[in-house]
This record gives C-alpha cells, sequence and structure tokens, in this order.
C-alpha cells in the first residue's frame, strides 16, 4: 500500500497538494485526525487492494499533538506500513498574501495578534515534524502545474505517470466532442459515403480504411501529424495533463474520420503511448 502523509504550514498548499494527488488516483482524505491514522490503515489494508494508494492530510500544531504524531508514526512501522511524509511550506510573505486574499483568519492567530506571528509560531512548533519529513516542498512561486511536476516523481516514480490519450472520431453534423483538446477536421479527405459499395461500410472496414488512407491527402496528414504529435504530447504531460483528448472529425463520423482516428490510435501505440480509440458517432447514421 503506498501511504503518503502531508503535513506543513497553514496557507502553504497542503489541500492543493491532496487535490494533485487525487487526480493520480490516491484516495485522500483531508484533515484526518493523528489518533485514527493506525485505525485508517488497518481499514485501507484490509479492503483487499481497493485503496491501494492514500493520501491524508494532518494538520499538527501543538507540541502534544507532535508527540502523539511521532508515536502514531512509528507505530505505523510496527504494523508494516511504509508511508512518506511530505512536509508543504511558503515563505512569509506568500502565506501573508494568501490568508489576505482569501480573507479567511489563520487558525493559530490569537486575539490582538498578526498573521506574521501566528506564521512564526507555527514554523517553529512544526521543525520537529520537517526535520523527519522525507520530502520537503516549498510552493512559493509554484503554480498548480509546477506542484503537479514535483509531486509526481515523488509518488509515481522517476517516469511519472504516463499521458493517457483518446482519440475520438466523431462527425460534425453531430457536434464538435466537448472535451477535445485537439481537433483536427479531415472532411478535405476523399469521401467514400459517395462511392456506392462503400456507404454502407465503416472506418473499421478495410475498404473503406484503404480508400481514405490511400488519398496522398492523407499520406501527408499522417507525415505531418506524427511530428506534431510527437513535439506536443511530452509537453502537456510536463504542464501536469494526465489526459488528452485528440478529436478526428468528418461530416457524419463513419466513414474518414474514423479511419484516420484508427491511424492516429496505430501511431501513437506505435511510439509506446496508452491510446484508446473511440468512435463516438458511428452508429448514427
Amino acid at each position: 500500500m503506498d501511504f503518503v502523509i502531508i503535513s506543513g504550514m497553514s496557507g502553504a498548499g497542503k489541500s492543493l497538494t491532496a487535490d494533485i494527488l487525487e487526480d493520480m488516483d490516491f484516495y485522500c482524505v483531508d484533515n484526518m485526525p493523528v489518533a485514527l491514522l493506525p485505525r485508517f490503515a488497518e481499514l485501507c489494508r484490509a479492503a483487499g487492494g481497493k485503496y491501494e494508494h492514500v493520501a491524508l492530510v494532518t494538520d499538527v500544531r501543538e507540541g502534544e499533538s507532535l508527540s502523539e504524531l511521532f508515536n502514531t508514526l512509528d507505530g505505523l512501522w510496527k504494523m508494516g506500513v511504509e508511508y512518506r511524509v511530505i512536509f508543504v511550506e511558503a515563505d512569509m510573505q506568500t502565506i501573508v498574501r494568501r490568508y489576505k486574499s482569501s480573507r479567511r483568519r489563520h487558525p493559530l492567530m490569537r486575539p490582538g495578534e498578526s498573521i506574521e506571528d501566528a506564521v512564526r509560531r507555527e514554523l517553529k512548533a512544526l521543525e520537529p515534524v520537517r526535520e523527519r519529513a522525507d520530502y520537503i516542498i516549498n510552493t512559493t512561486g509554484l503554480t498548480t502545474a509546477m506542484l503537479q511536476s514535483r509531486l509526481a516523481p515523488i509518488v509515481l516514480g522517476a517516469d511519472g505517470r504516463k499521458l493517457a490519450v483518446t482519440v475520438t472520431a466523431f462527425g460534425y453534423k453531430y457536434g464538435l466532442p466537448l472535451d477535445a483538446d485537439l481537433v483536427f477536421d479531415v472532411r478535405f479527405l476523399p469521401n467514400p459515403y459517395y462511392v456506392e459499395e462503400l456507404r454502407p461500410l465503416s472506418g473499421f472496414d478495410r475498404e473503406v480504411y484503404d480508400y481514405v488512407l490511400g488519398s496522398d491527402g492523407a499520406r501527408r496528414f499522417m507525415e505531418l501529424a506524427e511530428p506534431l504529435l510527437e513535439f506536443l504530447l511530452p509537453r502537456y504531460a510536463e504542464e501536469g495533463k494526465y489526459t488528452l483528448n485528440i478529436a478526428v472529425g468528418c461530416t457524419g463520423g463513419r466513414h474518414r474520420s474514423v479511419a484516420v482516428a484508427r491511424a492516429v490510435s496505430a501511431v501513437l501505440s506505435a511510439a509506446g503511448v496508452e491510446a484508446a480509440l473511440n468512435c463516438r458517432d458511428i452508429d448514427k447514421g
């Protein structure tokens, strides 16, 4: 079981870190009481693999809580639960600015006390947790995408998670896919619909596939599309995307778009990219 504990300074981005891990297929729980960690770990292990990747946000600020946290962490090791602690921090100016912009009160502020005073006390109280952390991430100046890129090698390994691509064949007469990231319009290619013996077939049939991909326009399109995708996909991954929908459209979504989408999927798969094929409108007419 992959068990990650997120701790750190208030306003530094613990909840955002949990949100990002949730996008990475972690089961996340915010503000888990320290005393419940062992029981929760037992429940996850007893779930038969349902919760293989778990991330917990634990707020610890007082001396007693620190002792309880360290005792609990030692207990997890004795249970055979391997875990990693990610400590999230930011500089004083950044945290103060975040609290002022959100108009929230720092949880450690006392009557008549400034945000800066509360942050300093919290930072001092959290020094033992920071020293014990496996990873320290300073979110000062980080965008969400940059934070994703910091977290990916920590929780997913050196290669991170591969970009999962869906290639969707669609018909313009039925509208663009709402989740399309890239759209290729292949209505410039020869249309099998106007060839009587090909009309009842689809882009999954060899005759239609060869008719479409055998044209000069299709060959040139594939020659241009392959290096374009080779250039784009790593850059989408670097920006923190985990899924990409490449939409290929023709008039009805049955012949040309299906044939070209199949060809694009084959190119991606040959390059080691997870590529699922979705023919949205193939049976609509």
